[in-house]
């Protein structure tokens, strides 16, 4: 499990292709808040699980890529006990 007292607001996230998936905003329980103002967002809030953080510098390191992580963010935060689909 990721130590997501590392994870800061206004970090950069980026997927395992080394592309942008969006900017922290917050960690909400299981998940990544990214902000709304990115390109990569499109004006809305996005949450991604923190189970798909693979390391954390300074960014935030995914161990998807990115295109994958945008199909598969989510619009609300993830709560315990939810279902989160494995990574193929």
């Amino acid at each position: 499990m990721t130590d997501t007292s590392k994870i800061k607001e206004h970090m950069e996230v980026v997927g395992s292709c080394g592309k942008p998936v969006g900017v922290v905003d917050r960690v909400a329980g299981l998940s990544i808040k990214l902000t709304k103002n990115g390109p990569e967002a499109r004006g809305s809030h996005h949450y991604i699980p923190v189970d798909w953080v693979d390391r954390v510098d300074q960014k935030v390191h995914l161990s998807k890529p990115c295109a994958d992580a945008q199909m598969e963010w989510q619009g609300h935060p993830v709560e315990a006990g939810e279902y989160i689909p494995e990574e193929k």
